[in-house]
């Protein structure tokens, strides 16, 4: 099974201090063991933004452990119409979130997602499964 690895678990291993260290890495762990793990450029950008070269990150994230993906194009129209949906129940952001597009790349390629976001994703990608906290304590 391949997962794609949300940027907030990313954020979390860095961190070792961060209240959801532990729980994080039992389950980047576990993710490795099921299959490859995933990330992608929106996934990079937004843990890049803690670091000032890419050498850091590449370091934290190396490609031999992270399998690094574009977004497929069937994702983009996916996350445009979810955000579609988003803004008619009236979601106030004006532009696609990453979370659209993560969770888009996810449903189109048929990937778990690794997050402790459960509520975005679930709301507008229903069918994901989805190991976060509430799912795999």
């Amino acid at each position: 099974m391949v997962t794609i690895v949300d940027t907030n678990v990313l954020v979390d291993l860095a961190i070792s201090g961060s209240a959801w260290h532990g729980w994080s890495s039992g389950q980047i762990l576990s993710a490795f063991k099921r299959g490859p793990v995933v990330i992608n450029p929106i996934i990079y950008a937004e843990f890049s933004l803690r670091y000032s070269s890419m050498d850091q990150v590449d370091e934290l994230l190396p490609q031999s452990e992270f399998r690094r993906e574009s977004i497929p194009w069937p994702a983009a129209f996916a996350a445009a119409a979810a955000f579609r949906v988003y803004r008619q129940a009236g979601g106030e952001r004006e532009r696609i979130l990453p979370d659209f597009l993560i969770g888009a790349h996810a449903a189109v390629r048929g990937y778990s997602i690794l997050t402790r976001d459960l509520k975005g994703y679930r709301s507008y990608f229903p069918s994901l499964d989805l190991i976060t906290p509430e799912t795999h304590p």
